[in-house]
């Protein structure tokens, strides 16, 4: 059988940045495994697959797998699905909509050519972190501990994971090490969502999204934590629309806007790849 497959790079205004995600439109759903091992095949953060919707036109049903698991919600491949969608095989339509475990999500064009979406908004919770999970969280970062440390939903599962706030140059300077699973582990979670405040010029808020337990040791731009992000800066700065840095080593640069129970994102993509599978 073989299979189209594109490689989009979402939140990139250009290859090489942003986060990358596999595309794989289908006429209808191949077995789990299949598609798990297409995803562990491709080795990127995210694979997704849409088959037509019995709604019509523009209307798809989504799904999306890491290297190791299905997830629920992942914003990235969701815009790099709407780009696929709107770029190459519907370019009459402007907004593509998507039925996925975590509701119906739109994907629309705006005018400078950047895509934007709306994902359910996450929110956070106190988090009674063990005494010295902080000072063994930063170590495992070469990292001090972070200044504040909270709860917030991952997208993964209805798990949630430890919601770390450093300072800017802190979270740059991070460095991923092999003992960072083990200690997120001992809390019962599988990823680390660490951010700091930017000074506005141009960022209001810099994020890391770490997800060893999940097969992703370091997410270079996550919609679904931005998501989260976006109503927690929202609130501590007092601002509705917000820009945000995701600072990995590819980068990526995202336009927030807190709409109260969605957060919509909206950033460019830069396709990397078309090409053909044989499973």
């Amino acid at each position: 059988m073989k299979l189209k497959l594109w490689q989009v790079d979402a939140f990139a205004d250009r290859p090489f940045s942003g986060n990358p995600a596999a595309v794989v439109p289908l006429d209808s759903w191949l077995p789990d495994a299949t598609m798990q091992a297409i995803a562990n095949e491709n080795n990127l953060a995210e694979t997704a697959f849409f088959v037509p919707h019995t709604a019509g036109m523009g209307c798809y049903d989504l799904r999306w797998f890491t290297p190791a698991v299905e997830v629920p919600l992942c914003g990235h491949a969701t815009l790099a699905s709407g780009w696929v969608v709107l770029n190459e095989l519907a370019p009459s339509l402007d907004m593509v909509r998507f039925e996925t475990k975590s509701g119906m999500l739109m994907v629309a064009r705006e005018d400078n050519g950047r895509l934007r979406m709306a994902l359910p908004a996450g929110r956070v919770e106190p988090f009674a972190a063990p005494a010295e999970f902080a000072k063994t969280l930063g170590e495992s970062l070469g990292a001090p501990p972070p200044d504040e440390l909270l709860l917030a939903p991952t997208g993964a599962g209805g798990t949630s994971a430890p919601l770390g706030v450093w300072r800017e140059k802190d979270l740059r300077a991070m460095r991923l090490s092999g003992n960072l699973q083990v200690v997120l582990a001992a809390v019962g979670a599988h990823a680390l969502l660490a951010t700091a405040k930017g000074d506005g010029a141009p960022y209001d808020f810099l994020s890391r999204f770490f997800a060893p337990g999940m097969g992703v040791p370091e997410d270079p731009v996550t919609g679904s934590m931005n998501c989260t992000l976006t109503p927690f800066w929202a609130k501590r700065l007092g601002k509705r629309q917000l820009r945000a840095f995701q600072a990995s080593a590819r980068g990526g640069d995202i336009l927030c806007t807190d709409e109260g129970a969605r957060a919509t994102l909206s950033g460019p993509c830069a396709l990397y790849m078309r090409g053909e599978i044989e499973v």
